[in-house]
């Protein structure tokens, strides 16, 4: 299948790493400037905290979190935001979940009794797209689709390990998530694309978190944007 114009833009173009609403290749759907976690549900277990200063979402975790988006998505949706792994912690799990549902709750992924608590196990029966990257004390990258049956099948190619595709302790990364209405899914860092995958059963609606363990994770520039052809 051909690529839609505006994914090959988003992996070529230089304007990727903009982080103004203005160069966004669309419609900005959401900005945040991280002045308080209104927007955010946070899932961590205990020892971690999620906080936010000077303009950043500050993720300082001890045995895992995820900090939901509250706003459901619909596709096609580009989602870009830059984060930083610090070296003040252990440098792995720079992730991700997108477009992701409870089966049992597919309307409302907060609603009382869905079960999730930070450890990462309480996240395997959603239906989701996944991104490890790092992960495993920084030894793997891997994309997944989660099918919502608690399986999380792996493809060979979907399974890097090669250091240009681990993390850099205090690097800054702008990473760019992509789901379209009809399947095409990628993951872009600093615009060079990691992950492209074509869901024969999309995943068009759903929620966005960012997701790790026993890191210090900070984040700015969060922005969704529902692109234009």
């Amino acid at each position: 299948m051909e690529a839609p114009r505006w994914i090959l833009l988003l992996a070529l173009v230089p304007w990727l790493q903009a982080t103004e609403p203005a160069a966004s290749p669309g419609q900005v759907l959401h900005a945040e400037d991280f002045t308080s976690l209104d927007n955010w549900a946070v899932e961590q277990q205990p020892g971690g905290t999620v906080t936010v200063a000077d303009g950043k979402l500050i993720i300082a975790d001890a045995a895992g979190c995820t900090v939901w988006f509250r706003h459901r998505l619909e596709a096609p949706v580009v989602i870009t935001y830059t984060v930083t792994m610090s070296s003040a912690s252990r440098v792995s799990d720079l992730n991700c979940f997108w477009m992701a549902s409870d089966p049992a709750r597919p309307d409302d992924l907060f609603a009382e009794g869905h079960g999730r608590n930070g450890r990462f196990a309480t996240y395997d029966t959603l239906r989701t797209y996944y991104v490890g990257y790092g992960g495993n004390t920084n030894t793997t990258t891997r994309f997944r689709r989660y099918d919502g049956t608690g399986a999380r099948p792996l493809a060979p190619e979907h399974d890097l390990g090669a250091p240009e595709f681990l993390l850099e302790p205090d690097r800054t990364y702008r990473i760019t998530l992509i789901a379209t209405a009809d399947g095409r899914v990628q993951y872009l860092r600093d615009g060079e694309l990691i992950f492209d995958f074509t869901d024969p059963e999309p995943l068009t609606r759903g929620w966005f978190g960012f997701r790790t363990v026993h890191s210090r994770m900070e984040v700015q520039d969060f922005r969704v944007v529902r692109p234009t052809e």
